[in-house]
């Protein structure tokens, strides 16, 4: 897994890379896109987010792991394990 993280704006790229890595999601405007909120997406989302949102969700579509985003249930599970480290880890201890 090797996401491309230059596709989002740049202040997005570091709460990307916790909440893909670890689970840790930071910032409203995040969790919306997450769970797949557009409604809550737009409503938190900066002048530079609201721009670039096709961008935004376009990176999680096509770059991210498709268990860490897309619903709540998607989202609460992503956060459980731990991101990709805590499924990297799993897979281990099989």
């Amino acid at each position: 897994m090797n996401p491309d993280y230059s596709k989002l704006p740049e202040h997005m790229r570091a709460g990307a890379k916790l909440w893909i890595e670890n689970g840790i999601a930071t910032g409203g405007f995040l969790c919306a896109v997450i769970e797949n909120n557009l409604k809550e997406a737009f409503v938190c989302a900066d002048d530079i987010n609201l721009a670039r949102m096709r961008d935004i969700v376009g990176f999680f579509y096509d770059e991210a792991p498709g268990g860490c985003w897309g619903s709540p249930e998607k989202a609460k599970e992503w956060r459980k394990v731990g991101g990709w480290n805590g499924v990297v880890k799993k897979a281990k201890e099989r």
